[in-house]
């Protein structure tokens, strides 16, 4: 789960780190009210969006009164900001953040989180902050460390100052680093965390290490323990399909693609994604009903797919081991008796009672095509699309 860079910066003070004074609004007269209690030379106003690359797209701006601040303000609430992570539709900015400006005198990059193929955390850093971190991997690689360490109660010293080696701090701003390191640690690990970003983390000139911005995800499998987390949910920055999906606890991402799918179990379901494009098309969705899916979550995803208006066929594809081939077969049926279904339905159904299940859709009266195996299932339906 994503939040906004006000929250994270709020998490983060709580945790220890220093970052900006700042206030956020949902409008231009609340911020401009608010902002006349920021002690500052100049306000910097940030566009609020689950996006990076805001200040290339122009929702950053340096201000150097209110009355530029409420012009600013006024522009860009409202305003679509269309980046690099937003896609071509772009982000509605909703909400806005000001916070006192910093006197930058070195740049840096910090992040930390979960390697699973070590089963570690893992800190990279770099003297390069305020950049993409993938430009600096590609161009300068030399200039990103990478530090695994071990899960525990804390984090050493010695891992420390590993972490932070890269940055060449002097004694009194590296003690300030470790402090921050400790404090990231601490809240990454308590709070669940799977990803914390510091780009740039700033050195000022009155030599304070700041968080100048910050992105933090969450662990969504690990939110029933973060009530408070919950909270921050912002479901303007979520696709509405996804939130639909997440009411039925099923696993759904959008893509944009003209062929639906509904799965049973990740790694088929990506199986299927693959080999529809190896077949000349593309998923519409990744969408996995789970191993005991009942037939009304069943009905649910397969509304959920016809909701898309790029879908042009449906593939479902099921290998019933928990979940059982006539509970999903029922569960189409179900779900056709109160959507109209125009568009071409592949069916591959395998394992625990697919011949109950293929009987269900044979006497259903629906439109369908059956497939034999996966491959099958794959030609007949981009051929039925085309």
């Amino acid at each position: 789960m994503n939040i906004h860079e006000h929250q994270a910066k709020q998490i983060l003070k709580k945790y220890g780190a220093v970052v900006p004074e700042g206030i956020f609004a949902l409008n231009v007269e609340d911020l401009l009210e608010k902002a006349k209690l920021l002690k500052t030379e100049k306000y910097v106003l940030k566009a609020q969006i689950h996006a990076g690359g805001r200040g290339k797209a122009g929702g950053v701006k340096i201000l150097n009164t209110l009355e530029e601040l409420e012009l600013a303000a006024k522009d860009l609430i409202g305003k679509t900001l269309i980046t690099h992570q937003t896609g071509p539709e772009g982000r509605k900015v909703k909400r806005l953040y000001v916070e006192e400006s910093s006197n930058i005198e070195k740049e840096f990059y910090l992040s930390c989180l979960v390697d699973r193929a070590s089963s570690k955390i893992a800190f990279i850093s770099s003297d390069q902050g305020g950049m993409d971190i993938e430009e600096v991997a590609s161009n300068n690689p030399e200039k990103i460390i990478t530090t695994k360490v071990d899960v525990s109660d804390q984090i050493s010293v010695l891992d420390c100052e590993k972490i932070i080696e890269i940055f060449k701090l002097d004694n009194e701003t590296k003690n300030q680093a470790i402090n921050l390191i400790q404090s990231i640690y601490k809240m990454f690990t308590s709070m669940d965390a799977s990803m914390v970003e510091v780009n740039p983390l700033i050195l000022t000139k009155e030599k304070k290490i700041v968080c100048l911005d910050a992105k933090v995800n969450f662990d969504s499998n690990a939110l029933f323990r973060h009530p408070e987390i919950i909270e921050l949910r912002d479901l303007n920055e979520e696709d509405p399909a996804e939130i639909e999906a997440s009411k039925h606890n099923l696993a759904y991402i959008k893509l944009d693609g003209s062929i639906g799918c509904m799965v049973n179990g990740a790694g088929l379901a990506m199986a299927t994604m693959d080999i529809i494009k190896l077949y000349g098309k593309e998923p519409a969705n990744f969408l996995d009903v789970g191993g005991g899916a009942s037939k009304e979550k069943v009905s649910a995803a397969l509304k959920l797919i016809l909701s898309d208006k790029n879908v042009k066929g449906i593939l479902i594809n099921i290998f019933g081991g928990i979940m059982r081939c006539d509970v999903l077969a029922q569960g189409v049926v179900e779900a056709a008796k109160e959507i109209n279904i125009n568009v071409p339905l592949v069916v591959r159904l395998a394992g625990t009672n697919f011949k109950e299940g293929k009987e269900i859709l044979d006497n259903s009266g629906l439109k369908l095509i059956s497939a034999d195996n996966l491959d099958d299932a794959a030609k007949k339906i981009v051929e039925a699309i085309k």
